[in-house]
């Protein structure tokens, strides 16, 4: 068959009528949608709200195996049958079979551009959220005759980055090891996580701060939308270099700022141009980006298996003039961000999403497509990821490399996905296609790989 982008696929199909190991359907206790989770939820009713994983696996392809390897792995830890009730606002997955259809992507299979023309697909294909849906995908490319790489596209909602990044450890784990993944620890469906109003401090710090991050945004230049209907995203992406990965590091050190800091400050750099007209306006003359931060540790939760959603966010706002440097306004950057974080007010964006839900509920499908652009104007954001911690590479084992890719949603028309395997860092940029053409992109990227590739210069 042939899929949307005239790439040659196939299918792995499951072996034989074996499509799970017969676990019983038994229904699993329910648990509450977080706040993050009804605003992706509520995004994803205006454009497929989906991510994709995809990792490099050091192996040949044996369709049979991976078949087994993947549902076995979703059976084992109840990933199967998701049940949501957006009303009750609660979900739980049902377990069963796993119902899995793996696409195979042939023909020019070892090409960076073959992968990411998937990934893009996938990130415009939606679910079909009904009763009782399978919230994952999964396509697999065959690179040479020992080695492939296996995506997964999942509906954002139901977890976040980290949790994929488990579930694809443990699928790779069980494929290269010839064997059910009954070994793997279980991962825990439903870690209790408090809400914000569990915090009356926080809540009260971030209530003061309101009137502040209005005023940023309120100052803050807004993106052009060609078309608000159109929430298509666009995906490309490139890799550093090991040297590269070590001036990033050398220059956080000597700049006294962190990696997100730095990617924040060249992300505003990289779309300044984009924004000249900026710069003559009476009011809106900075530029807002936003920022995705893990709260497991945050949330204290006891186990560094737990499976979902569990994210914050904040935003940083400058009017990144011409003539400062990226070490200026990398140092300016993180002065806004170590105040942030002092108070953890990231911790509290649910209180924004909250808001945001109930403003748009109000509205038409036509003019929700326009609030974001209008009342929460981010040019981008960043959601950066060192897989060391969660992946190590062993040393003399063929090291995996990972990908991954988020949608922009309705509130940021671009994103960077940055991620960091071993001494590789795979930067991956999606971009509403309405606000940011190909011959944007194409700044946008050339900007970053170039400042990236001669970052000793500024150290």
């Amino acid at each position: 068959m042939t899929d949307a982008h005239s790439t040659e696929t196939g299918r792995c199909a499951p072996p034989g009528n074996e499509g799970g190991n017969g676990f019983p359907a038994t229904r699993s206790p329910e648990s509450r949608l977080n706040s993050f989770q009804k605003t992706m939820l509520q995004w994803n009713d205006l454009h497929p709200y989906n991510a994709v994983h995809a990792v490099r696996i050091p192996e040949a392809l044996n369709c049979e195996r991976l078949n087994d390897a993947i549902s076995g792995t979703l059976e084992s830890h109840g990933l199967t049958g998701l049940k949501l009730d957006r009303k009750k606002g609660t979900f739980c997955y049902q377990g069963g079979r796993a119902m899995c259809d793996i696409q195979v992507i042939s023909g020019e299979a070892n090409s960076q551009d073959t992968i990411c023309r998937e990934v893009e697909r996938l990130l415009n294909t939606d679910f079909a959220v009904g009763d009782c849906f399978n919230p994952f995908r999964f396509f697999v490319a065959p690179e040479t005759e020992s080695a492939c790489w296996l995506g997964l596209a999942y509906f954002h909602p139901v977890a976040d980055g980290h949790s994929m990044v488990l579930l694809l450890q443990d699928i790779v784990r069980s494929y290269r090891e010839r064997q059910r993944p009954s070994h793997c620890s279980p991962l825990n469906l439903y870690p209790a996580a408090g809400g914000l109003l569990r915090h009356p401090r926080l809540l009260a710090k971030k209530l003061l701060a309101l009137p502040a991050q209005t005023r940023n945004l309120r100052c803050s230049c807004r993106p052009v939308f060609l078309d608000a209907q159109n929430c298509h995203n666009g995906v490309s992406w490139f890799s550093l270099k090991p040297e590269a990965l070590g001036s990033l590091l050398e220059a956080g050190q000597a700049w006294e700022v962190t990696v997100n800091d730095l990617f924040l400050a060249l992300l505003m750099k990289a779309v300044s141009p984009l924004a000249s007209g900026r710069t003559g306006a009476a009011r809106r003359r900075k530029i807002s980006v936003g920022s995705i931060v893990n709260l497991r540790n945050d949330l204290e939760l006891d186990s560094g298996r737990n499976f979902g959603l569990f994210l914050g966010s904040f935003v940083v706002t400058h009017e990144v003039p011409d003539e400062m440097t990226l070490p200026e306004l990398a140092k300016e950057i993180r002065r806004q961000t170590l105040a942030l974080k002092n108070d953890r007010l990231y911790m509290a964006s649910s209180l924004d999403l909250a808001l945001g839900r109930l403003a748009v509920s109000f509205f038409s499908a036509e003019r929700r497509m326009k609030f974001y652009q209008k009342h929460y104007p981010l040019w981008g954001g960043v959601t950066n990821m060192n897989l060391n911690t969660l992946w190590p590479q062993r040393d003399g084992e063929d090291p995996v490399n990972y990908l991954r890719a988020v949608s922009t949603g309705p509130a940021t028309p671009l994103v960077l996905s940055v991620t960091t395997i071993g001494k590789v860092v795979n930067i991956a940029l999606t971009h509403r296609s309405t606000v940011f053409p190909a011959s944007a992109v194409a700044q946008i990227r050339h900007y970053l790989v170039d400042t990236l590739t001669h970052l000793q210069a500024y150290v």
